[in-house]
């Protein structure tokens, strides 16, 4: 049965690439010949560097580290860069180009989540230590820019992701309840953080106490935001504050 399902599934992207070509966002020469690889092409995927779970990275940010570590020292690896953030520990499905980078674009616009993204963050979240999170908790967007936009594209994601893993998934617990400032291309980290510093609280606070969050946003850029929302979250009573993203920058 599974079998016959993937013959089919084929038979119909192959008809559907013929009677509606998609170009590759990445690209912009090659067809979209799989649904699951929307918005990018096949090869542009296999040149996006995705993470597998075997990439040295600094145990909390998740940032790339030079060199390899064993498995059983990888807990040790520290950038030394994020030591005073309020979260946990960050990870991202890759890095913030190609493919990944025409998914988070995407997003932006239209609020559909691809198979094989859904695929990876579901594989991400399944790795240490992001697998013992309890519950899925989405960053907020400020209620004027959630209404111009249509939708919270972390909120797509989070309900994509919920879905796969049968994790509750919170929307209601933390907001955004200051006006800030959208983060601008350029702002450097100073800034950024600045522009996040306590914009969010906590409305449900039983809700968030002895929990493990999962916090899923798009992109990971220098961390203000999910530190901002994680220590929301701690002083609610969170036990402890994940972060997933589609891309780190």
């Amino acid at each position: 049965m599974i079998q016959l399902i993937k013959k089919m599934n084929m038979l119909y992207d192959a008809a559907l690439a013929l009677v509606y070509p998609q170009a590759c966002e990445v690209c912009n020469a090659a067809s979209v010949e799989a649904r699951s690889d929307a918005p990018a092409c096949a090869p542009c995927w296999q040149k996006t560097r995705v993470f597998t779970g075997d990439e040295t990275l600094c145990w909390k940010c998740g940032a790339l580290a030079p060199g390899e570590v064993s498995a059983e020292h990888r807990e040790s690896v520290r950038c030394r860069r994020c030591e005073a953030e309020s979260f946990t520990a960050a990870r991202a499905v890759g890095v913030y180009e190609m493919a990944l980078r025409a998914t988070v674009l995407k997003l932006k616009h239209e609020p559909h989540v691809g198979r094989r993204v859904a695929r990876l963050l579901h594989e991400a979240q399944q790795r240490a230590p992001l697998d013992r999170a309890t519950r899925i908790i989405p960053t907020p967007l400020h209620e004027t820019r959630e209404r111009e936009r249509g939708f919270n594209q972390a909120a797509v994601l989070g309900h994509t992701l919920a879905a796969i893993s049968e994790l509750p998934i919170d929307e209601q617990s933390l907001v955004r309840g200051a006006g800030t400032e959208h983060h601008r291309a350029g702002m450097d980290s100073r800034g950024r953080r600045e522009s996040v510093e306590d914009a969010f609280e906590i409305r449900r606070q039983k809700l968030i106490e002895g929990e493990r969050v999962l916090l899923i946003d798009d992109v990971f850029t220098t961390g203000a935001t999910a530190s901002a929302c994680a220590k929301a979250l701690r002083a609610a009573g969170a036990q402890e504050v994940f972060v997933l993203t589609v891309a780190r920058a």
